[in-house]
């Protein structure tokens, strides 16, 4: 489990395809000061912009994953080159202090950038997601964009609304996108039940 408090940025060092290239071995350069690289144990999870990957090799300033054809299906590791940059954070600790929401690391849809607005000192970003995920995303409620906990601003169909603050945008890959860009959404675990529920109740 993660929290969506993005702790560093890392950079993609190499995609290479393993057996008949349907999966991918890609290897992460972390930043400096991010982790004591001799703290994370081999088989460690690590959120990659939201999505929950196993380290399935170390280095002192580097991690290698192994990403299914599912996953690059599923998710943004599809599009991703060497350079491409990405939000990274270690699982939670128990006792840890919970700064975001609740986030599983499993990726629920793309969503996809609107528009990027300038609102004073910040930038209000609006995505569009798939008609499935939408109806879970509720204004003043949580949502994971690539890996970052947000609180939704507004809602309106299958479009809504977030607000990044300077810090944010420098310490994420906020300051990176695009208008056009597609992004990992991660659902609030809460809504995720509580609609579960209602079908029930229906």
């Amino acid at each position: 489990m993660f929290t969506g408090i993005v702790t560093g940025l890392g950079e993609v060092r190499a995609i290479t395809p393993i057996g008949r290239g349907q999966d991918m071995r890609l290897v992460v350069g972390v930043p400096v000061g991010w982790a004591d690289m001799a703290t994370i144990p081999l088989g460690a999870s690590i959120a990659c912009n939201g999505c929950c990957l196993t380290a399935v090799e170390l280095g002192p300033d580097w991690f290698a994953v192994t990403a299914s054809a599912e996953t690059l299906s599923k998710t943004t590791l599809g599009v991703w080159q060497t350079g491409t940059r990405i939000n990274l954070e270690r699982p939670l600790k128990v006792g840890d202090e919970l700064g975001g929401h609740i986030v599983s690391g499993h990726v629920d849809g793309l969503g996809e950038v609107l528009a990027a607005t300038p609102d004073q000192g910040s930038t209000r970003w609006r995505f569009r997601v798939p008609g499935g995920i939408a109806r879970f995303i509720a204004p003043k409620g949580s949502v994971a964009i690539d890996g970052v906990s947000l609180t939704v601003n507004e809602v309106e169909g299958d479009t809504f609304g977030v607000n990044i603050i300077p810090h944010t945008a420098e310490v994420t890959g906020f300051g990176l996108l695009k208008v056009g860009d597609k992004v990992n959404i991660e659902i609030d675990t809460v809504a995720r039940y509580v609609a579960r529920l209602a079908d029930y109740a229906a």
